[in-house]
Parts: C-alpha cells; sequence; structure tokens
C-alpha cells in the first residue's frame, strides 16, 4: 500500500505535522513497512504557514511589525520549500483579534498596516508568489493600512494622510498608489479566502464581522457607510468596483482592498493549499488517504480541509478516512461529499482537558485501531 496521511490541525492541542506523525505512528502497528506519505494540510486559517512550512520543508522567518492597536507585534511568514519562491502570510500574525484585549477591541482603530509590512518583508526575499490567508482579523480598514506599508497615499482634502482604522475611512478624498512597491507587479498574490460577503451592506464586513471585533451597533453603521465612500474612491482612482465582490468583505474589508492595490486573487483556501503541496500528484497513485481535524460537523463540507482532500481523492478513485476529535451525529452526509468513513479518536465521555491533553495518544491509538481493520480485511476472504 501506499497511504497519504492528509489532515488539518486539532486546534488548541495538535498541529497538523503532530497528528499526521500520531496517524503515522499507530498505523505502523499493523504495517511497518508500506510506503506512507505524510502532507500535514491547512484551510487558509491558523496554522496554514505552520502546515505548508512543515509540508514543504521550509522555513519560518519572524518579523517586528505594526500591531492592530498601533504597537509593535512578533509577527511571522513562511517561505515554502520550493527555492523560497513562495511566502505564505497569516495575516492574523500581524492583526489578529487574538493581539487585541477584549477590553480594547475597536475596529475604528484598528490597522492591517503590520499586513502591509509582512508583504513588504516577503517581498525582501525575492519571491515569486505570495500565499495571504486573512481569517482572524482584528480590523475593519478595508486593507487600508496594508496597502499604505506599501506606499500608498491615503489622503484628505486637505492632501494630508487620514488616520488609522475604519473610522478615519471618510476623510478620504484621493489615493495615489504612485509610490508602490513596484516589486509588487512581480509577484503573484493569492489570498485564501472563504467567506463570500461583499464588502458592505447588511452581509458586508462590518455587519456580519464588526461585532465581533468589539463593534457597537452604532460602530457598525458608521463603518459601513465608511466602507462604502472607500469603495468609491477606490473606483474614482484606481478604476476597480470592489464593492460587490464576493470575498471583498472578508477580513474587515482586507479581501477588497487586496484586491484594489495588490490586483490579487481570491481563491478558496483548502483548493490553494492542495496546489502548493502538490497534493494531486502525490495522491493520484495511493491506495488509501487519511485525513482529520479537531472538528468534523456541517461546516466541514463548506470547504473545510478533510472534504477538499477527500474530493481530490476521488478524482482517483482513492478512498478516504477521516479522524476528529469530535464527530457530528449527521457524519454519514460526508459520504456523499467523499469521505468513506469517519471515525472519532475519543475513548468515550471524558473531560476536554484530557481530550486536549492526550489527543496524540488518541489519534495513534484509532489510527493503531483502522490499520489492524485493515489488516483483517487483507488477510480474511469474507465471501
Amino acid at each position: 500500500m501506499k497511504v497519504v496521511i492528509a489532515p488539518d490541525s486539532f486546534k488548541e492541542s495538535l498541529t497538523a505535522i503532530q497528528v499526521a506523525d500520531s496517524i503515522e505512528k499507530g498505523f505502523r502497528t499493523s504495517f511497518p513497512d508500506e510506503d506512507i506519505v505524510k502532507i500535514p494540510m491547512a484551510d487558509g486559517g491558523e496554522g496554514t504557514v505552520k502546515s505548508l512550512v512543515d509540508a514543504t520543508n521550509g522555513t519560518i522567518v519572524e518579523k517586528t511589525v505594526t500591531g492592530p492597536l498601533g504597537e509593535p507585534v512578533q509577527a511571522f511568514f513562511g517561505l515554502l520549500g520550493n527555492g523560497g519562491k513562495t511566502a505564505v502570510i497569516e495575516m492574523a500574525a500581524a492583526s489578529g483579534l487574538h493581539l487585541v484585549p477584549a477590553d480594547k477591541r475597536n475596529p475604528l482603530v484598528t490597522t492591517t498596516r503590520g499586513t502591509g509590512e509582512l508583504i513588504s518583508a516577503a517581498l525582501e526575499q525575492d519571491v515569486e508568489k505570495i500565499i495571504i490567508g486573512i481569517g482572524g482579523s482584528a480590523t475593519n480598514d478595508g486593507g487600508a493600512g496594508m496597502a499604505r506599508a506599501l506606499g500608498a497615499k491615503l489622503l484628505d482634502e486637505k492632501g494630508s494622510e487620514i488616520g488609522e482604522g475604519g473610522g478615519s475611512l471618510d476623510e478620504l478624498a484621493s489615493i495615489d498608489v504612485s509610490g508602490m512597491d513596484p516589486r509588487l507587479k512581480l509577484v503573484k498574490i493569492e489570498v485564501a479566502c472563504d467567506v463570500v460577503n461583499p464588502l458592505t451592506g447588511e452581509k458586508g464586513a462590518s455587519a456580519i464581522f464588526g461585532p465581533q471585533k468589539g463593534a457597537t451597533p452604532e460602530m457598525v453603521s458608521r463603518l459601513d457607510k465608511n466602507l462604502s465612500h472607500y469603495a468609491r474612491i477606490i473606483e474614482k482612482d484606481l478604476g476597480k468596483s470592489i464593492g460587490e465582490v464576493p470575498g471583498s468583505g472578508a477580513a474587515g474589508g482586507l479581501g477588497g482592498g487586496l484586491l484594489a492595490f495588490l490586483s490579487a486573487e481570491l481563491k478558496r483556501g483548502i483548493d490553494i493549499i492542495i496546489e502548493a503541496t502538490n497534493f494531486r500528484e502525490l495522491v493520484k497513485d495511493a491506495s488509501l488517504v487519511i485525513t482529520g481535524e479537531g472538528k468534523i460537523d456541517s461546516q466541514t463540507i463548506s470547504g473545510k480541509t478533510p472534504i477538499g482532500v477527500a474530493k481530490t481523492a476521488k478524482q482517483y478513485g482513492v478512498p478516504v478516512l477521516a479522524l476528529a476529535g469530535n464527530v457530528a451525529s449527521d457524519f454519514e452526509i460526508f459520504r456523499e461529499h467523499g469521505i468513506d468513513a469517519v471515525f472519532s479518536i475519543v475513548p468515550g465521555v471524558i473531560p476536554l482537558s484530557d481530550a486536549f491533553e492526550y489527543a496524540a495518544e488518541y489519534v495513534e491509538r484509532a489510527a493503531a485501531n483502522i490499520a489492524s481493520l485493515i489488516r483483517i480485511a487483507k488477510g480474511k476472504d469474507f465471501s
């Protein structure tokens, strides 16, 4: 057999490579000499940099950048092991909600400037492609801070720079991109974006995501109006209409800002990861694929890692098993999306703290049981 192990992380307990290592360890109790290929996966959210770096034997680069509140934060990006020509960035590393204490969350003032600084740092590595995951933001500035970090000027009626944050966008009168880093024109930028929200309106960035970032109803109304104004100025000065583009409202409008200023391409996160890891080539001659994530439920079918892995494997007729810490009762639906069987790693009713602490052991045990069953099936004629 050739077994491809391609899980996402189990959030709060195991990284994707740790999950893959535990599955391999359990599987080898029955098949010590089989060809096992480990491909740690992600869907563009938290852990994407780590997964892609691990999958390609790349490197992590640390960088001090401007945090959401304007204070320095220690962030990072990855260089993939393809000659270092592809960088991968999680915007949350520089502009994430976890960087802002709960009592200081205010999307009127938070900025994506640090994300732009990570992009600039990646350009210093002479990359040809940048992958950007835009989940988990603390911001609602439409990517204005990101653009300014890369040399754009956002000016008021007097020709002065407007302030940081979504609360200042109503002051915007003109945009000057003549000073933006010229290397951006030489780099392909892909954005891992799994939401389809437009920039503004009742399903837009401010209305849907603003409250979790600290926005009151009054703030939501103001931020939405400001982003509408921002979009009008972008169309006037840059000739790009971003307001209704699906995904433009992601990460407080950063999706729209990346479209407007960097001519980025918004794609499903798992599709980007499958391409970056060369997953199709590795799986096409496999006998079995094992995937998984911390929780498998109805949200999994909406582009999460296990479904993306399964659909790709099914293009080559490869059976797919999935492991999870928590399996929803309606798991039968996953068979319609390429997963042949789903297994919970949890050995009965246990405290949540134990599930996190002993996750590696539980994954290994579940994988060992699966391998034992396969060994029995391979050696027994059930006809």
